[in-house]
């Protein structure tokens, strides 16, 4: 039963007594909602409200004894050795013994016995509930130390901190999950990142493990390690046996270095517009690039449908499916797949050592810029979203376009070719990501990799309560067209016999998405789609930044590599363009360095590829210059020189810089090179071409 808020009224007048009671920090009012329903209490609450208006400052005695305070779902037990109540100035409720002279003594014991977390309990802690870690609970809870600049924080078990910003975890006793992954005492120290781009990350306290210490011998030990005297102290009285203790420590890397110097991604890991009211500002957690959220701001929001595919996956991989576990995910744009997949590979990095990964979705990818198709093994967490986890895969195809409709034959052949370089002979359960284009010829490709890899489950997400697309359940695909594969012949006869084939066997799971924003893209800063495309191009750019504290230096003032024109060919994918013209199209742009089979054969001048090959891809660069006189590329890229000599060809897809690096460049005065003004999107043709995928063409009718 919800009652509402009492008005709470300040006292103009407050005793020395009760400053030295409170301390630094006041006393949060107990509201109503941590009331029962008593009507004794309710009584309680207006005659003490009546009294305040009436004389402002003092301290009244209730004549009558009131009810034990009482909590809605467990009882409290503070009831027992306090006595009689008394109403304080400020319309919240506090207990005293029979003497007012010993109030300062009786409120320190009972600040100690009641932790301000939204968590109610006896001296000992035994009652302990689950709730959010916000606003004054973090300061009873976490100590900081300023010299080292890191922080303890003591979480019981299914508190949850909910926040945005960036830091390294490192569980000290007790163990932690974030984001499906679970975190134990003596590991290594994980990071963690909750830009203002995703959802924000929430840390969870889980059980102590069996094993865990039954005293508080060993936090004693730790914390003196990380922590003054004072503060283990302080800590000491938090900690129980299901307790948790994390490390938080700041952190600085190459890719935030590199992203904050750009003014657009300055507020990155900062709380969106909508999340100010709810940031909790003032807590020790501040200083280390955190900030708290309160319980309006919602996590990640699973649903019952989306635990029960999460345990039927993971227990298929843990050996209760014969064979190796295929897990493809689809569904349509913005219901969730990527972070799916994410707490998909952290849960199941729980029981095995690695996972295999197939990127299908060019526009929205995990590890690489957009525009890539990639196949490689995940060994670590993914604690954040794609593009702070940017790796170099063992197999990737660059496509070059961040859609497939321009050439579907390409795409399925390119996935079919990363495919077989993955060895028959292993045993680790594969994740398969697809587009979130899943109408006409994007629900065809659907059905077409269905067929063409050895799929076992089979996880649909929608959302609305109802799927965007056709189920596809085996008996559906069993009558489906794709765009290469086709349902089996049927003859007059089979309809008159059971000779038919029996229809493919994979587990099919549908899932319901019901977060806030479901199907809809964002549309604060930094939360659309062509936004997220950017982040993961600059933190790959980021990997030519020093790993070592300094100064971000921009690309133009690094050394480039150069390469000949007659040792490496220059291919077009996206358009056809005339050899005359190729040098002013790749200039200052973005290209895969990719790998023929064949020998690059050049008479002396520039090589140039009349279409696209489907060939292997170590990774991208900037072409920053070309110079016809030397006949030299000049080359920027992230990828080690001993990889490099295998590269013969460069291939220019779509994709191009984000303007921030070309605009933002400092060192320029006057007109900045390769950025002009000097166009007119009033003429025809000038604009982008919109094509409507849902058309249903003359083959599907």
């Amino acid at each position: 039963m919800k009652v509402s808020k009492p008005t709470q009224v300040k006292a103009q007048a407050k005793s020395q007594k009760w400053k030295d009671v409170r301390g630094r920090r006041s006393r949060p009012p107990i509201t109503s909602s941590d009331l029962n329903s008593s009507t004794v209490m309710a009584k309680v609450i207006q005659e003490h409200q009546a009294t305040v208006k009436k004389k402002k400052g003092s301290v009244k005695r209730l004549k009558k004894q009131a009810k034990p305070v009482t909590n809605t779902k467990k009882k409290n037990s503070l009831q027992s050795g306090l006595k009689k109540s008394y109403a304080q100035a400020n319309g919240s409720s506090a207990f005293t013994m029979g003497d007012e002279s010993d109030d300062s003594q009786d409120w320190k014991d009972y600040c100690q016995s009641h932790e301000r977390n939204g968590i109610e309990s006896s001296g000992d802690m035994d009652d302990i509930k689950p709730g959010r870690l916000e606003g004054e609970a973090l300061h009873f809870c976490a100590e900081r130390d300023d010299r080292k600049n890191h922080v303890v924080l003591v979480m019981q078990e299914n508190q949850t901190l909910c926040f945005r910003g960036k830091c390294f975890l490192t569980s000290l006793l007790g163990r932690v999950e974030v984001m499906g992954f679970t975190i134990e005492e003596g590991q290594q120290s994980y990071p963690l990142f909750s830009p203002a781009s995703h959802c924000p990350l929430s840390i969870r306290a889980l059980e102590s493990s069996p094993q865990s210490r039954e005293d508080r011998t060993d936090a004693s030990v730790i914390l003196r390690q990380y922590l003054p005297s004072v503060s283990c102290k302080k800590l000491l009285k938090k900690i129980k046996p299901n307790s948790s203790v994390i490390l938080l420590e700041p952190m600085e890397t190459p890719l935030t270095r590199y992203l904050s110097s750009f003014p657009d991604f300055g507020e990155l890991f900062s709380p969106p517009v909508s999340e100010l009211m709810s940031a909790v500002l003032d807590t020790p957690l501040n200083g280390l690039g955190m900030i708290p959220l309160v319980s309006t701001v919602e996590g990640l929001k699973m649903t019952k449908g989306y635990r029960e595919a999460l345990n039927t996956v993971v227990n298929a991989c843990k050996g209760d499916f014969d064979g190796c576990a295929v897990i493809l995910v689809c569904g349509t744009k913005n219901v969730g797949k990527s972070t799916f997949i994410r707490f998909l590979i952290n849960t199941l990095l729980n029981h095995t050592a690695s996972v295999d990964y197939l990127e299908g979705d060019l526009g929205q990818t995990e590890f690489t810029p957009a525009g890539c198709l990639s196949l490689l093994t995940v060994k670590e967490p993914l604690l954040g979203p794609p593009f702070t986890h940017q790796r170099a895969p063992e197999n990737m195809i660059y496509y070059g376009l961040t859609s497939c409709e321009a050439d579907l034959e390409r795409y399925l052949e390119s996935l079919k070719s990363l495919w077989r370089r993955r060895s028959p002979s292993r045993e680790t359960p594969v994740v398969i990501n697809t587009m979130g284009w899943v109408k006409g010829f994007g629900f065809q490709l659907l059905v077409d990799m269905i067929r063409f890899f050895p799929v076992s489950h089979v996880v649909q997400l929608s959302h609305g309560g109802i799927t965007q697309c056709p189920v596809l359940t085996p008996d559906f695909l069993r009558t489906a067209h794709g765009c290469q594969t086709h349902p089996a012949a049927q003859t007059a006869l089979d309809e008159f016999t059971e000779s038919q084939a029996p229809p493919r066997s994979y587990i099919h799971l549908n899932v319901q998405s019901e977060f806030q924003g479901v199907g809809r893209q964002g549309t604060a800063k930094h939360q659309r789609s062509n936004e997220h495309r950017e982040l993961s191009l600059l933190a790959y750019l980021s990997k030519m930044q020093s790993a070592d504290p300094g100064p971000v230096r921009p690309l133009h003032s690094l050394t480039p590599y150069q390469v000949p024109h007659s040792a490496i060919a220059l291919g077009v994918i996206h358009c056809e363009i005339a050899p005359s013209h190729m040098f002013y199209a790749a200039n200052a742009s973005l290209v895969g360095l990719c790998c023929l089979g064949e020998k690059v054969a050049s008479r002396g001048g520039p090589v140039t590829l009349p279409q696209a090959p489907i060939c292997p891809c170590v990774g991208l660069g900037v072409l920053r210059g070309i110079d016809m006189e030397r006949g030299l590329y000049f080359l920027l890229t992230p990828v080690d020189p001993s990889i490099l000599r295998k590269v013969n060809c460069l291939l220019l897809g779509a994709e191009s810089l984000p303007s921030c690096v070309l605009t933002t460049q400092p060192g320029f005065e006057g007109e900045t090179p390769y950025v002009t003004t000097d166009y007119s999107f009033n003429l025809t043709g000038a604009g982008k071409l919109r094509v409507f995928k849902g058309m249903t063409r003359a083959s599907q009718l």
